[in-house]
């Protein structure tokens, strides 16, 4: 049974269900108590902190409200307000109750329906929240334990050193931008080892001119580099002596490169030390192996698709999942008005990024899934526009994931193309 429609969530909140809203704030929370008719059991709202004792103190509440009112089950609500929410949410979940999300923007818009009044506070936002619950417009949130939590958390410290790694590499295109634009001219990749040697001795256009061609090939021979040499010398201190860069603040400019440059090696190991350890933990999952013998598919794609999903066996069909990245569809159709249908962009927006990646990668490097792609721009009904045949073919790929890893069998090129009845395709 599909327990994430809305008639499902009414049904689960019976007269013996006690519902609390909950403002959660960075230190301080705020909850209130109600039944099913939205009746408040509550003269006040309970104010407890984000610490041990204010979770046992606010857990004493609920069981004192439940037992004077026989309430057997508790849904606790609140808003997914950035982080703050999660130690609560966790405490719950381990003290037997689940806690469940509302939307903010629909908090936002109902506040309201009681007073007509746009004002917030501590009191009125728990009560607001409660309602929605009733109403069954609240989903229940995914907080992932074991080896998924794992994945997930690697995960998110790789695309925060990946951004790190990506502001280092804009700083420094501005650093040689500004004082040495010519060496893209020597060197296309910032990273180039040999460039790299020279800069560190000599980060200056008039410090390579002032080291010469002989000099710069000096330091290529005593670190016994290969590939470099005089050749490619006399195209750097050329470039150096004919530079147009700045010549002001020498002093800080050295400086500067010199800690983008450390920088950057330092979060280049660092990506490097957590593939490996995402790799590791990756062999964990069943099936994973299948998933990444597709080809154009890799560990990137493959540990973000498990660290934003999780487990996977959670959810009844891969509609669900396809809605968990916002590609599902959103018709916009009025009357005689047919309009462009789009995609919600209401979900995950990491699983959605990494999905569309594996898409391009996909239509890049695999023949079926190009194929496939050229029949969606091409066909006389309906064609799609490029975006549109990315993003379908991106859904194409969150399906065969879905079946690979909750089925447990292999990719096979032959059926994905004999499952579309195409004339045009199987031909192809």
């Amino acid at each position: 049974m599909n327990c994430n429609t809305q008639n499902a969530k009414i049904a689960s909140i019976t007269e013996k269900t006690l519902i609390v809203g909950i403002d959660v704030g960075s230190e301080t929370h705020y909850a209130r108590a109600f039944d099913w008719r939205n009746y408040e059991y509550t003269r006040k709202p309970l104010e407890f902190s984000n610490t041990e004792a204010g979770f046992r103190t606010f857990k004493a509440w609920l069981e004192d409200i439940a037992a004077k009112h026989g309430k057997t089950a508790v849904i606790p609500g609140m808003e997914p307000t950035g982080h703050y929410w999660f130690a609560l949410g966790k405490f719950l979940q381990d003290s037997g109750m689940r806690p469940v999300h509302v939307n903010p923007h629909h908090v936002k818009k109902s506040k309201e329906l009681d007073d007509n009044n746009p004002s917030k506070n501590d009191r009125k936002d728990p009560k607001t929240i409660a309602a929605l619950v009733n109403e069954g417009r609240f989903s229940y949130p995914y907080i992932p334990a074991g080896i998924y939590a794992e994945i997930r958390s690697l995960s998110n410290l790789r695309f925060q050193t990946q951004e790190e790694l990506t502001r280092i590499k804009n700083r420094t295109a501005r650093w040689f931008a500004i004082y040495f634009p010519e060496y893209k001219d020597v060197y296309g990749d910032y990273k180039a080892v040999s460039g790299r040697m020279v800069l560190k001795e000599a980060p200056l256009p008039e410090d390579i001119h002032k080291l010469g061609a002989e000099g710069v090939n000096r330091i290529w021979r005593d670190a016994k580099l290969r590939g470099a040499g005089m050749k490619r010398a006399k195209a750097l201190v050329s470039a150096a002596g004919h530079s147009v860069g700045s010549k002001e603040a020498p002093g800080a400019a050295r400086m500067e490169l010199k800690n983008l440059l450390n920088d950057m090696d330092v979060y280049t190991s660092r990506l490097e030390e957590l593939f490996l350890k995402i790799e590791e933990k990756l062999k964990e999952i069943p099936y994973v192996d299948k998933l990444m013998g597709i080809k154009g598919i890799g560990l990137v794609t493959v540990s973000g698709f498990i660290a934003e999903v999780g487990d996977i066996g959670r959810f009844d069909n891969p509609k669900q999942l396809q809605k968990l990245a916002g590609y599902g569809i959103v018709a916009n159709d009025s009357g005689k008005h047919n309009g462009e249908s789009r995609i919600s962009y209401r979900g995950r927006k990491r699983l959605r990024y990494v999905l569309y990646e594996a898409a391009i990668s996909l239509i890049g490097k695999n023949a079926e899934f190009r194929a496939i792609h050229e029949y969606y721009r091409t066909r006389k009904e309906n064609p799609l526009k490029k975006m549109q045949s990315v993003v379908a073919v991106a859904c194409k790929v969150l399906r065969i994931f879905y079946t690979i890893l909750t089925k447990g069998v292999d990719y096979d090129a032959g059926k994905l193309m004999g499952d579309i009845r195409r004339p045009r395709i199987q031909a192809a």
